[in-house]
């Protein structure tokens, strides 16, 4: 299973102004500005290791699912949520031949944990054997900051903080998630007990 951003955050949604009312740096100083390219970097990483954490997408991108059968035969569970639309599915036989599959033949079942795609008839096509499938979706709460929800852009927020004080120093066995962060982000999280299959 391979799954790959096909779009990447723009600079535009990150919350830089927010940011840096969160750290109460001050303003009207000639070298405002100066560290915002230090901030969006420390805001990527707080959004990545969110999501990684979570398995949620904060902000809008499209997405590339790549995996060599169905994990189902009728429906089977997105590797993100929230997920807002399929896009395409496709078969690809061994010689990279694409098939793509009418979109009658699938829908979305939007979860914001589970999100899952189901066959409308009683089972999705037929993989060609040593081929795979390849699904692109959008997945993300929504394009803007605002539309993500309150504890989770806070615990970014904190994280990205977290990160801003300590980037001079280098400090291991840091794995672990600040609590504040942790407490946030707590009913976010989606125990998989099934490893994945459906």
């Amino acid at each position: 299973m391979i799954l790959t951003e096909l779009t990447s955050v723009q600079a535009a949604a990150l919350p830089v102004t927010e940011f840096k009312a969160h750290l109460r740096m001050g303003t009207g100083f000639s070298d405002e500005g100066a560290e915002d390219g230090l901030l969006e970097s420390l805001l990527r990483a707080a959004i990545a290791a969110v999501e990684a954490w979570t398995g949620k997408v904060l902000l809008e991108r499209d997405f590339r699912w790549v995996l060599a059968g169905w994990r189902g035969a009728d429906a089977m569970t997105l590797p993100v949520a929230p997920v807002s639309g399929i896009t395409s599915v496709k078969t690809v036989d061994l010689l990279d031949w694409e098939t793509t599959v009418e979109p009658s033949k699938y829908r979305l079942e939007p979860d914001t944990h589970r999100p899952r795609i189901h066959a409308t008839g009683t089972a999705f096509p037929s993989v060609p054997k040593g081929g795979k499938i390849v699904i692109e979706f959008d997945a993300g709460f929504g394009p803007s900051w605002p539309d993500i929800p309150a504890d989770l852009a806070q615990a970014v927020l904190l994280l990205a903080g977290h990160y801003y004080d300590y980037r001079h120093e280098a400090r291991p066995g840091e794995g672990v998630i600040p609590y504040g962060v942790s407490a946030l982000i707590e009913r976010w999280r989606s125990i998989r007990i099934t490893g994945g299959r459906t």
